[in-house]
């Protein structure tokens, strides 16, 4: 199983002026996890769901993060 958000610990200084960032993240399409498009790939049961999610496949759906989720985690 993969996760599409990836997250590291960078080093902080002790004498950095500025406040830390103890937290940083960034988000990896599935596209990267998929080779080519099976045969028999799962649809969205409708079209209007489709659209809500900007594609035909669930397993290619891939929310923007919620910047004020990212904002408590720094």
């Amino acid at each position: 199983m993969f996760t599409q958000y990836k997250y590291w610990y960078p080093y902080v200084s002790p004498h950095d002026p500025c406040p830390p960032i103890k937290i940083k993240s960034y988000s990896t399409p599935p596209q990267l996890y998929i080779a080519f498009q099976p045969i028999g790939l799962p649809q969205f049961p409708t079209a209007k769901e489709a659209l809500m999610h900007g594609t035909l496949w669930p397993q290619l759906y891939s929310p923007y993060p919620n910047p004020q989720k990212r904002n408590e985690k720094s």
